[in-house]
């Protein structure tokens, strides 16, 4: 049996997300403003470079699986962390050769994010692997509400130190803190990893590998589980609603309301402060009461996707009703659903990456991963494609986007229709062997 962790060892795999939501933040936010604003380059070109990092992250399955085969998972975190770093050297340096190079640049660029996306894939599924299988249950809502506020907090730091160490920009200036933000979060990585499954050449606590088998024979077994599907489905559902808003809530408040650009601005953090709300009661709640009702983590995910169905379906009044509308407040209220759905989703991964075959906890973690990468790289493609068609079918600003609203609304509700056939903890449902059957992935 596994020894569990405790607070000192959630914190210390805090750091490595943090790490990494350090790099990932540099590539899909700074890197973006420069290839668009400084060089001038059409904002496509990141959008689409983006995009690449998200599809590559289908390979997560795959990922997972090889951290199966072995009997410890520090390694592909740090393999992960460590392609990722170079990874974004070379997205960094394809943008410094663009204006000279284009054909070259964009050719490196390409490379860097697969890399990013590679990086990501491997590092964040063993990641969540290794805390799904060594956090107390009691303590999961807790532990994944720690592990992702250290990764916005990576976020928030890395943008306001390397936004203040670019100014004013320079391409040499770029390379050096893209370098230094490397260096940085793979040194953090490395330190805060050591010894945590254990000392040097020896496997993990109770940690044996997984039985050889072919990745697709491993991938058959896990989709023959009822609960896997379940819970892959529920996931691209609620994350593809989660991220449908992201481009439309701005531009929303803008042409419906008259916010300013800084207003409008302002209105994201209201909803990140919700989300931090979200995410806090759910911890709290879930950790003092986690063996009674208020700690299930399947009543807060269905609860969470039907609150958030409600906070969009008021947005979707909102655009009839316009400036009487406390927009503000609904937006604060939406935040904090999605914050509370999200973190009990977590926890529910973490609980069902462990249940079911032995030694495939990689696999499940790995498809779950791949389902919410893909829900929120065409999520924001999806809801400003039904932005458009919505505008040009309807002549009101805000009944066209009030029907977008309503449709993500509907999206949740078919997500608390799922959470609902998540299974509980020790169900049979959740141990019920796989049937034998062919592998039926290609």
């Amino acid at each position: 049996m596994d020894k569990t962790f405790g607070w000192l060892q959630v914190v210390r795999l805090g750091l490595v997300q943090a790490s990494l939501g350090a790099i990932v933040v540099l590539m899909t936010s700074t890197l973006n403003r420069i290839m668009v604003v400084e060089l001038a380059l059409p904002a496509m070109l990141p959008g689409a470079l983006v995009a690449l990092h998200y599809l590559v992250q289908m390979s997560r399955p795959r990922m997972g699986h090889g951290s199966d085969q072995g009997t410890r998972r520090t390694p592909w975190i740090i393999g992960g962390m460590t392609v990722l770093a170079a990874g974004a050297l070379s997205a960094t340096l394809a943008t410094v050769w663009m204006p000279g190079s284009p054909v070259l640049g964009l050719l490196l660029a390409l490379a860097g994010f697969v890399m990013i996306g590679l990086g990501v894939g491997a590092a964040g599924t063993s990641l969540l692997v290794l805390l799904a299988m060594r956090v107390a249950s009691e303590r999961r809502a807790a532990a994944a509400t720690v592990v992702w506020l250290m990764m916005i907090v990576g976020f928030a730091v890395t943008a306001g130190v390397a936004g203040k160490l670019l100014d004013p920009y320079s391409p040499m200036r770029l390379l050096a803190v893209t370098g230094v933000v490397c260096l940085v979060a793979l040194t953090i990585t490395v330190l805060a990893l050591f010894r945590v499954e254990g000392g040097a050449g020896e496997p993990a606590a109770g940690r044996r590998p997984a039985r050889a088998v072919a990745f697709r024979t491993a991938l058959a077994e896990v989709w023959q589980e009822a609960a896997a599907r379940q819970f892959t489905v529920f996931i691209f559902i609620s994350m593809l609603a989660y991220s449908a808003q992201d481009l439309i809530l701005e531009p929303f408040a803008g042409s419906v309301f008259g916010f300013t650009p800084g207003e409008s601005t302002s209105l994201s953090g209201v909803q990140h402060g919700g989300v931090l709300a979200g995410m806090l009661l759910v911890a709290a709640v879930g950790s003092k009461f986690a063996r009674g009702r208020a700690g299930s983590l399947r009543l807060w995910c269905v609860g969470g996707c039907i609150a958030s169905a409600a906070a969009l379906a008021g947005l979707a009044l909102a655009g009839h009703v316009g400036a009487p509308w406390p927009l503000k407040a609904n937006v604060f209220l939406m935040g904090a659903a999605n914050g509370a759905f999200s973190i009990a989703a977590i926890g529910q991964m973490m609980r069902l990456a462990t249940e079911g075959r032995a030694s495939r906890e990689g696999v499940r973690m790995g498809l779950w991963g791949a389902a919410q990468a893909i829900a929120f790289g065409f999520g924001g493609l999806a809801g400003t494609a039904a932005s458009d068609l919505a505008h040009w079918l309807i002549a009101s600003n805000g009944a066209a986007y009030g029907s977008v609203f309503a449709a993500e609304a509907l999206l949740f509700v078919a997500s608390a229709a799922l959470a609902l056939r998540i299974p509980l903890a020790g169900s049979q449902w959740s141990k019920q062997p796989p049937r034998t059957a062919r592998p039926s992935f290609s």
